[in-house]
């Protein structure tokens, strides 16, 4: 099991690495496109996690120093966190920088690898468009029945929902144009043609020899 993708890499390979479009035409106009959305919500994720751990390290000064109750910061950090985490999984799917189990990448000559890798992608595919397409129905019965948490703050749970079906939705469409540009370009398009650490070095290495 090993990242595709860490902040070393990162450093590495720079500011637009992920939002570089490696295709021509429509194909390439829509990959410059995400990946400038992604960079954006990275920022944005970024400063969500900064935010909650600020919101949970006033929660401790204020209940436990200064004696003040708060009910509010638990789910204002949970609601942050999940934002972040949702809304860059396509960010960091444009790097392959998902956790990938690579027991069978050196036991498989790097065309049934490829395979592999793009059956891989099809069955992710198949599976977050579930997930979002059961997080919008979610988000529809919170915003019709106006659903709240069971805490004493009580903040709506369409906030939570449009978050997960939002990321969901974006994921999505990034597996989407990676399989796309695999199908264009080769299987080793889609973010594998430089792979950073793991996923995809050794059917990259397999197939230079």
């Amino acid at each position: 099991m090993s990242h595709a993708f860490d902040a070393a890499s990162a450093a590495a390979a720079g500011p637009d690495s992920a939002g570089a479009a490696r295709s021509p035409g429509a194909l390439g106009a829509i990959e410059r496109a995400t990946g400038a959305l992604n960079r954006l919500i990275l920022v944005f994720g970024g400063l969500a996690l900064v935010a909650a751990c600020l919101v949970l390290s006033y929660s401790v000064v204020v209940r436990y120093f200064l004696k003040i109750p708060t009910d509010w910061q638990d789910e204002t950090a949970v609601f942050l966190i999940v934002g972040a985490t949702f809304l860059s999984a396509a960010a960091v799917q444009a790097r392959r920088g998902h956790v990938a189990i690579e027991a069978l990448t050196g036991l498989l000559p790097p065309r049934a690898n490829a395979v592999r890798l793009f059956l891989a992608d099809l069955v992710s595919l198949l599976f977050v468009a579930f997930f979002a397409w059961k997080s919008w129905t979610l988000l529809h019965e919170a915003w019709v029945d106006g659903q709240t948490s069971q805490s004493t703050w009580g903040p709506p749970l369409w906030i939570p929902y449009s978050l997960m079906a939002i990321g969901m939705t974006m994921l999505g469409l990034q597996i989407l144009l990676q399989l796309a540009e695999a199908l264009a370009r080769g299987p080793l398009a889609a973010g594998r043609a430089d792979p950073k650490i793991g996923l995809g070095a050794d059917l990259t290495k397999g197939s230079a020899r």
